[in-house]
């Protein structure tokens, strides 16, 4: 039996052990149904306790230069570039993505911590000499307060640092509620943190359930909130903080589109990264594509019947055994049993709806893991726009493909979706490229690549039911939401 892990809260500082909690849950290894460590439920007091120490903190923090800021958030780079292969290891563990998808994700938070560190720059304001006569105009952009984030189980090390760098490199103090499911990474990231030296009650982590992430959005003295989950989730989440008068970043639900044009020649390349875009994290991921439309019927029936049999080479495994953790086409677990249950109960919807099941990874076992939730590739072909395959967020390696005769109907399939945060399209012609990159009504387009996330340094979120509200995160919009602008106007006199 390995050792349980029993998770803490980080406040004011210090590890501590809730003063309010409804007992503790358990933190499960997906791919093996093994408990790997308890985690507390805390209570609304918890969370009183660290927003407290972080608006305490506010006031000498915010006076504290942006140079000497992001000097620690150099330190915690250099340590998690340092260990991220342990950190990496326990991603796996409870999450269950493949041990390079671990890698990869432990990178691109490297990537926000780097961006981060770039605010001297990207925290300049403006100023216009002679606005008026003997007038010079200025706008300053300076800290909010204390910002929360609540976040998902799918990328427990990288979703919060698309949000914790940036707060605290604009002189904000930060509240962290990590999602249930997956505490572990960033307790473990949280100790380097500490390490660093970072001024107490700067960066606070509370564990717990939808209590302690409605206290956060409830709170008073919390300026803002940062959220990534379900569309309906954000909904709610953005009605409080309206009628609170609080900032909030609300990321949602994604139906990713991939649209394959006629004159797409290169086959191999085009299935291995349209693969990679449906598989990867067991397709539970926001950026993953799980919906293909082929233009033309010779497409069609190339994509079918090239992707449908990349789908049954898959491997499907329990990504920390030996034998298969550097596999780079290895998909492990979906999250829980739940999640599992939900996507089986999807894949029926989808035979009875018509379409035709190509493909059926629900019978999948994998040898010493039988207590694993593990689905493997699965695939609909003869889809119709509309089915309810086509219309749900899945969140599982389901993926739906659609033909349609002319490159305008892809496009309205897109438009007409109710999610709209990413889509590509493959083509070598220009006009169908720019056509496709100006009407497809997404927040985030690729010409030619299957997952177009964007580099840290720009805007990343969708549109429509994908993002509520306006607020995109990373790079100047992280600026925007982090800092609030304020306008001097001023004159000085001649004391001859």
């Amino acid at each position: 039996m390995k050792d349980i892990r029993s998770v803490r809260n980080y406040i004011n500082g210090g590890w501590c052990d809730p003063e309010e909690s409804r007992g503790s849950l358990d933190v499960e290894n997906p791919s093996t149904g093994e408990i790997i460590g308890t985690m507390p439920i805390s209570e609304s007091g918890e969370v009183d306790r660290a927003v407290h120490a972080a608006r305490d903190a506010f006031p000498e923090w915010s006076r504290t230069p942006v140079t000497k800021r992001v000097t620690y958030l150099f330190t915690l780079r250099t340590m998690l570039e340092e260990h991220k292969e342990e950190v990496s290891r326990t991603l796996v563990s409870e999450m269950g993505k493949s041990l390079p998808d671990a890698r990869a994700e432990l990178k691109r938070a490297l990537q926000n911590i780097e961006a981060a560190c770039s605010m001297p720059i990207l925290q300049q304001g403006d100023k216009l000499i002679g606005c008026a006569q003997g007038i010079d105009g200025e706008v300053i952009l300076q800290p909010a307060g204390v910002f929360s984030a609540i976040t998902p189980f799918n990328f427990p090390a990288m979703a919060p640092f698309w949000f914790i760098p940036y707060a605290i490199a604009t002189g904000n103090t930060f509240v962290l509620k990590p999602s249930e499911q997956v505490p572990l990474t960033m307790e473990m990231i949280t100790e380097y943190i500490d390490r660093t030296g970072l001024p107490a009650g700067v960066f606070n982590l509370v564990n717990g359930d939808k209590t302690a992430a409605c206290a956060l959005v409830e709170h008073p003295d919390v300026n803002g909130i940062s959220f990534v989950g379900r569309s309906s989730t954000c909904h709610l989440i953005a009605e409080k903080c309206v009628k609170a008068n609080k900032r909030f970043q609300a990321m949602g639900s994604a139906k990713n589109h991939l649209v394959v044009m006629p004159d797409y020649s290169k086959m191999d390349e085009l299935i291995r990264n349209m693969s990679t875009s449906c598989y990867g994290c067991a397709g539970q991921r926001c950026m993953a594509s799980s919906a293909i439309v082929a233009v033309g019927d010779d497409m069609y029936q190339k994509v079918c019947e090239r992707f449908i049999q990349a789908s049954r080479e898959y491997t499907v495994a329990d990504p920390l055994d030996p034998d298969m953790a550097d596999e780079a086409m290895l998909m492990g677990p979906v999250i829980s049993s739940k999640a599992k249950r939900f996507i089986h109960e999807m894949i029926e919807k989808g035979v009875k709806e018509g379409a035709t099941l190509a493909l059926d990874g629900r019978d999948i076992t994998v040898p010493g893991c039988e207590k694993g939730h593990f689905i493997g590739p699965t695939v609909f072909t003869d889809v119709q726009p509309g089915m309810e395959i086509h219309t749900t967020e899945i969140f599982g390696p389901v993926v739906v493909i659609c033909k349609v005769d002319h490159p305008d109907e892809a496009i309205r399939i897109i438009r007409d979706h109710q999610y709209a945060n990413a889509c590509s399209i493959y083509t070598q012609n220009g006009y169908y490229a720019r056509t496709f990159k100006l009407e497809a009504g997404c927040g985030m387009v690729g010409v030619n690549v299957g997952i177009p996330a964007p580099v840290p340094f720009l805007p990343f979120g969708g549109t429509d039911e994908s993002m509520i509200g306006d607020i995109k995160m990373q790079g100047t919009s992280a600026v925007d939401f982090f800092t609030q602008k304020k306008i001097v106007i001023e004159r000085y006199w001649n004391e001859n």
